[in-house]
């Protein structure tokens, strides 16, 4: 049931964007009864944010200790999470609803799609030296989160595109710890 609904979920952000992908527009393309979609998911927002933030795959973010391949394999899953059709379809309206919305969410609501705790992992894992201890993970999410973004959304960078190998770069130059 859960994949039929995310993969119609999937499918009519592509084809009628966020407006167009209700509970009940998902039940009858799923064939999923919307009483069981809304006992899972309680908005479509949820089943929205299911649908295009699955989680990353374990192995292509699991920690090496590598700092700059590790960078590059996160940003490479969540470039390509954030530059999917249906991703690209939803977010304005995610993030129009998150802006309006009067209900505040839970730390635990937003680590349930978000990617911080495996970018942590990752830092956590760099050799001595790499990463400045002073630095908020948190902060360093934030950035990249930044880059991706733009890269995804922006069409004037998008059209530029430079490798990720850049942005990976930057990064591990910025939170190496400075002299003195």
């Amino acid at each position: 049931m859960d994949a039929r609904a995310v993969a119609a979920a999937l499918e009519l952000l592509v084809e009628h964007g966020f407006e167009g992908t209700t509970m009940q527009a998902i039940a009858k393309r799923s064939g999923v009864h919307a009483s069981a979609l809304y006992r899972r998911w309680p908005s479509r927002i949820e089943l929205i944010q299911d649908a295009i933030f699955p989680g990353f795959d374990p192995p292509s973010v699991a920690p090496t200790g590598d700092l700059p391949a590790d960078l590059l394999r996160f940003l490479e899953a969540y470039e390509a999470a954030f530059g999917s059709p249906a991703a690209l379809a939803a977010a304005p309206g995610l993030l129009a609803h998150n802006q309006s919305s009067t209900h505040a969410r839970s730390p635990e609501q937003y680590l349930r799609v978000s990617a911080r705790p495996q970018l942590r992992a990752i830092l956590a894992a760099a050799p001595p030296g790499a990463v400045d201890q002073q630095l908020d993970p948190d902060d360093i999410f934030d950035i990249l989160l930044g880059a991706i973004l733009a890269r995804t959304m922006v069409p004037t960078i998008v059209a530029r595109h430079p490798p990720l190998r850049c942005t990976v770069d930057l990064l591990a130059r910025m939170v190496r710890p400075q002299p003195g």
